[in-house]
């Protein structure tokens, strides 16, 4: 695994944003993988492995995630941002094309890319998100979004990282604990804390009262899509409804759906079963 940094532009100011990478560097062949809301690149790790005799696979910390930096002006933690930067981390790939994995906010990010004319996104792959965001995840993510709980140890750490995501399914404790220690840091004064911006919070929010506290609905994104396109979804998913699954396998793009039994919201892509439909359908 190898670390990089790309600089890039916001209405504040320059920003740096990080990412790891794995497999050849000189492959011509590059697969993103970009995380969900409060995680990071680091979630990937699995995957890229189980990618890289294929892919230069490059898995970036969103701003304000991870080692990425944090936005001066928290309002700017949208998706027309994170789209900017991820064209400037394109750039300096010295890519044309890619394939995109995108976890959740990931996935969003990366319709909003493959919506776009002449897309650099030739296959794209959404884990467990589309064109319809209920309200009812939203409120279950603002109920600790934002919060910035501080714990005496990992321990404590994880015990929390588990409740609020007990939706990601039945993991092995070496990965609860991967997925722990990735996305918090140790203060200071010797606390572990989540090494996430709290002020992402404040765009979600906006945004949700912005829709009147109703379902987010981006049918007209999804539908400009023309790359094919996986669709992951977890069976009991309270973010992306069965229904409106079952809508983006008949329009748009037409996602082929492969839902994941046992898994909510999402598929973390740590296990066997979950990681040969993506690679089948990547490599096909």
């Amino acid at each position: 695994m190898r670390e990089g940094k790309v600089k890039c532009l916001s209405a504040a100011g320059f920003h740096h944003m990080a990412y790891v990478e794995w497999g050849d560097a000189a492959n011509p062949k590059v697969l993103v993988c970009v995380h969900g809301l409060t995680r990071c690149s680091r979630d990937f790790d699995f995957f890229a492995q189980a990618m890289a005799d294929e892919y230069r696979v490059v898995c970036p910390d969103v701003v304000g995630r991870g080692r990425s930096d944090w936005l001066r002006n928290k309002s700017l933690y949208a998706i027309p941002q994170y789209c900017s930067d991820m064209t400037a981390l394109l750039a300096k790939l010295n890519v044309e094309t890619v394939h995109w994995v995108g976890t959740s906010m990931g996935g969003l990010i990366g319709m909003a890319l493959a919506s776009q004319r002449e897309t650099p996104i030739t296959r794209l792959v959404l884990n467990d998100v589309g064109p319809v965001i209920t309200s009812a995840s939203l409120e279950r993510i603002g109920t600790y979004l934002g919060q910035a709980p501080r714990f005496d140890g990992i321990e404590q750490a994880e015990a929390f990282v588990r409740f609020v995501s007990t939706t990601f399914g039945k993991l092995t404790d070496a990965q609860w604990r991967h997925l722990t220690v990735h996305t918090t840091r140790t203060a200071a004064d010797g606390k572990v804390e989540f090494a996430y911006d709290p002020g992402i919070a404040q765009a979600l929010r906006e945004a949700h009262a912005a829709g009147g506290g109703k379902d987010l609905e981006m049918w007209p994104v999804y539908d400009a899509i023309a790359c094919p396109t996986l669709l992951l979804r977890g069976v009991t998913s309270d973010l992306l409804p069965h229904d409106a699954a079952l809508q983006m396998s008949q329009r748009g793009p037409r996602a082929k759906l492969i839902e994941v039994p046992g898994v909510g919201h999402a598929p973390m892509l740590m296990d066997t079963a979950q990681v040969a439909p993506v690679r089948e359908f990547l490599l096909g």
